[in-house]
């Protein structure tokens, strides 16, 4: 594993539950501001889907992107994310 996927990575577990970024927003963030594409092939052969929330990075125009499990899937999980960060804001 190299260090940009590494930092790709880490920068992924930090977007919050229910909430998105961007592929631009991860590579800058991960100190390569035009690897975009590159953040992309990364999170595509992401091998722990469910722990590493690749789902939560879309396109610069707010389109889904791909997903291991399918387009589908990717926004079923975003849709629960976002009703649990939801149900998690109001007990407070």
């Amino acid at each position: 594993m190299t260090v940009f996927t590494k930092r790709v990575y880490r920068v992924v577990m930090g977007i919050p539950l229910g909430q998105v970024r961007t592929y631009k927003w991860v590579a800058k963030k991960s100190g390569s501001q035009r690897a975009y594409r590159a953040v992309g092939t990364v999170l595509k052969n992401n091998p722990y889907p469910l722990i590493i929330p690749c789902h939560r990075v879309v396109r610069s125009d707010n389109v889904s992107g791909g997903y291991i499990f399918g387009e589908d899937k990717k926004k079923q999980l975003l849709d629960l994310e976002k009703e649990i960060a939801r149900c998690l804001m109001s007990r407070r």
